[in-house]
């Protein structure tokens, strides 16, 4: 197997089968054409949604009874793929089938799933996710929309009881949705039980809004404008009793709130965790586009020629200046990094969520948490590079023709939907220092820190598949080498546990003083905490991606590839380094001197490396990347 091919097997992975079919199906979708209006743009998106469903791309994930593939994993992997062409049409596939699809999956019963699902798939019945609020994006928790159970009635009351209640950005609402699942407090005369989710119809036959149901367009975005996203209110609008989710808790004729799970704390994460498909394929969304990106620009740096050699001859290809590798060539390393690390991410989500068979709390809990931190670090990385990507193309890559615009357009809300980045990075952070407690939530911010103070010993670290890998390379660190995989393995998780130790002290050095400040005036290490964590994962995944790799040509260059990944971030991060006694100044220097001698051995391998990523050939059409 030639070196391409190597390495384009290892990168499909275990649904290879899967993205193959997925590039055959994306030949017959349409990117939108330039200079499209918004509505224009939403009805070709619609359009293509359609084409999507006739092909059968949605169908992945949902169950097989129902016309699905029973594949959770694979349902993650087609979304991903939908990055590679107009993000639009990914993001509304992502309502329709993964957030509004697949929350009636996840909190529905059998009932619901034979009502709705097969309509869902098909797209007979387009919906939307209604959780976000005007004054409660992150905070979900504590939104406060209401869902009132009238006994009389037998039917649930939906209500907006304040403008800051009212559901914003939603997805499918300003123009195609018919129905809704909305999140809302649940309410009894026993009480209040905590948020639920409801299917509420939003749109007549005909078009228009519901009794009771106000919907406004969001209007002009700076990209996504084929996505109608929309403002949902309601004025006591009345569903049936049935129109409750009700998989973790369920109301009777005559108001009875029952629930499998004991406590609102627990079941409330628990329904959230059954959701974390969104975040994961957000990430690998994320980084589609920033393979398209790095493909348009190292097509462009190949071809693109500036000024001669002395002594005259051809001009030079500007990929062949070291500051334009250095300008690309990390990015594109640390691409193959994060693709490594969402593929374990999927396989994870696969084994954990996938089976018919009861979820294993601490394994959703390592789950959700490693998804918000890949999430968080995958999608920032998709916009530093495609921004990178946009200056290495100079004024060209400002034309909206060669799709660099409009890439750094759709992805720049990526790093705040689906989990604003930082509370993300706070979340991780927090799973890192109770060490996953059964019951996330029951501390607060002091609370946490006395814990932390009084039990915590060790760092809670997940481990890979490959961990005796791990640690076999670390348990053979000679240190003077900066290539040496053992060496670069034991700094980083030297970093993460020194990281975490200090920040354990300085909660601990807090004391008693006030919750919200104790947290608050600590937030700096705690992001640092979280990111470092993520950066050894990542690093990790991508050994055991090069580990399991056939082909030695292949490996030995990813090897290559993965020493840039490292050595560029050691030094991004030198100042800590340094400042920790973990680096000398003149071993600080010899690693900008490595990343530089990498950047060089890599260029001639640079168009190998994007081909290998296989974006479907229709899906770019900028004229500075044709070849």
């Amino acid at each position: 197997m030639s070196t391409p091919a190597a390495l384009r097997a290892l990168l499909d992975g275990r649904w290879s089968d899967l993205r193959e079919r997925t590039r055959r199906q994306l030949g017959v979708v349409e990117l939108p054409p330039h200079g499209l209006d918004r509505e224009r743009h939403r009805e070709h998106v619609l359009r293509q949604l359609r084409v999507l469903a006739s092909a059968g791309h949605p169908s992945t994930g949902f169950p097989v009874r129902f016309g699905g593939g029973g594949d959770l994993g694979g349902s993650v992997v087609s979304f991903e793929m939908l990055g590679f062409g107009d993000l639009s049409l990914m993001v509304k596939s992502g309502v329709q089938w993964g957030l509004f699809g697949g929350a009636v999956q996840a909190l529905g019963t059998e009932r619901h799933h034979e009502r709705y699902l097969r309509e869902i798939i098909e797209l007979d019945l387009l919906g939307c996710f209604a959780m976000t609020e005007s004054g409660h994006g992150s905070d979900v928790q504590h939104l406060r929309t209401t869902a009132t159970y009238d006994a009389a009635a037998g039917e649930f009351v939906v209500h907006t009881p304040e403008p800051s209640a009212r559901k914003d950005y939603i997805g499918n609402a300003a123009r195609d949705g018919q129905v809704a699942v909305v999140f809302a407090q649940l309410v009894t005369d026993g009480g209040e039980h905590g948020v639920h989710a409801l299917v509420v119809p939003i749109r007549e036959p005909d078009g228009s809004p519901c009794a009771g149901v106000s919907i406004e367009d969001c209007g002009e975005k700076a990209g996504l404008n084929g996505v109608d996203n929309g403002r949902l209110s309601f004025d006591n609008v009345r569903v049936p009793r049935e129109a409750l989710l009700d998989r973790y808790g369920h109301v009777a004729e005559d108001g009875t709130y029952s629930s499998p799970v004991d406590g609102a704390n627990k079941r409330f994460f628990t329904m959230l965790g059954t959701l974390v498909r969104g975040r994961i394929s957000v990430a690998g969304g994320a980084l589609s586009a920033a393979k398209k990106a790095l493909t348009i620009a190292v097509r462009h740096g190949e071809t693109r020629r500036q000024f001669t050699r002395p002594g005259g001859g051809e001009e030079v290809p500007i990929l062949d200046y070291l500051v334009h590798q250095r300008r690309l060539l990390p990015a594109l390393a640390t691409t193959y990094a994060l693709h490594f690390a969402q593929e374990e991410l999927v396989s994870t989500l696969h084994e954990v969520l996938g089976g018919e068979s009861d979820v294993d709390d601490r394994r959703q809990r390592e789950l959700e948490s490693r998804a918000a931190g890949l999430k968080a670090v995958a999608t920032w990385h998709t916009t530093r590079t495609i921004q990178e990507c946009r200056e290495a193309c100079g004024g060209a890559g400002y034309l909206a023709e060669n799709q660099l615009p409009q890439l750094k357009a759709d992805t720049d809300v990526f790093t705040t939907f689906e989990g604003d980045n930082t509370v993300l990075l706070q979340l991780v952070a927090k799973g890192l220092l109770t060490g996953y407690r059964d019951h996330v939530g029951d501390l607060d911010a002091l609370g946490m820190a006395r814990f932390v103070a009084t039990q915590f010993v060790g760092v809670v670290i997940e481990r890979t598949a490959a961990r005796p890998l791990i640690e076999r390379l670390v348990g053979a660190v000679s240190g003077d080498d900066l290539h040496d995989r053992g060496w670069q393995l034991k700094l980083f998780e030297d970093r993460e546990e020194h990281v975490l130790d200090g920040l354990v002290r300085r909660l601990r050095a807090a004391g008693d003083g006030d919750a919200f400040e104790v947290f608050n005036d600590a937030q700096d290490h705690v992001l640092r905490a979280a990111r470092v964590h993520v950066e050894r994962i990542v690093l990790e995944a991508f050994v055991a991606a090069i580990d399991r790799c056939p082909d030695t040509e292949a490996a030995e260059l990813l090897e290559r590839v993965c020493d840039l990944h490292v050595l560029s971030a050691i030094e991004a991060d030198a100042a800590w380094f340094l400042g920790h006694g973990r680096l000398t100044p003149a071993r600080a220097k010899s690693v900008t001197g490595a990343v530089n001698r990498l950047c060089k051995l890599l260029r001639p391998h640079a168009a190998t490396l994007v081909e290998a990523f296989a974006v479907p050939t229709e899906w770019i059409t900028a004229p500075i990347a044709q070849r």
